[in-house]
C-alpha cells in the first residue's frame, strides 16, 4: 500500500482507500467523499511524516492519489539532489 493511501486511511479511518479497486490512484479524492478539511489535514499529515512542504498553489494541483504520489517522489527526488 502506498504511503498517501496508509495516510488517507489513518486521517480518515476508512478502508477503502487502501484499496486500488474501490478509489482509483486517479479518482478525485473530493468525489470520492473526503471534505476539503481532510485535504488540508492530509496535506499536513504528507508535510510532517515525509519531510515535503506543501504551498497552497501546490494544494490546487493535487486531487488524487497518484498526484500526491508524484508530488512527494519529486520534492524528495529534489531534495536528495540539493534541488538540482
Amino acid at each position: 500500500m502506498s504511503t498517501i493511501r496508509e495516510l488517507l486511511v489513518e486521517l480518515t479511518g476508512t478502508a477503502e482507500y487502501a484499496d486500488p479497486g474501490a478509489i482509483g490512484d486517479e479518482a478525485d479524492l473530493a468525489a470520492s467523499g473526503i471534505d476539503s478539511g481532510d485535504l488540508v489535514r492530509l496535506v499536513l499529515l504528507v508535510e510532517q511524516r515525509l519531510g515535503v512542504e506543501i504551498s497552497a498553489e501546490d494544494m490546487e494541483e493535487l486531487r488524487s492519489i497518484d498526484d500526491y504520489e508524484r508530488f512527494v517522489a519529486g520534492r524528495s527526488a529534489a531534495g536528495a539532489t540539493g534541488g538540482v
